[in-house]
């Protein structure tokens, strides 16, 4: 089994920005950076 993935906190920040800018839906994010739609609206 696999462990989970621990990203670094400016990767969170950057993704979070991102998401806050509402220039992309959080679908093409989640696609564009490699994370779970979820991770997205956390």
């Amino acid at each position: 089994m696999s462990e989970r993935k621990q990203h670094a906190p400016e990767f969170i920040a950057k993704v979070a920005l991102q998401a806050l800018k509402g220039e992309e839906s959080a679908a093409r994010l989640a696609s564009r950076f490699r994370v779970h739609l979820t991770m997205i609206y956390q």
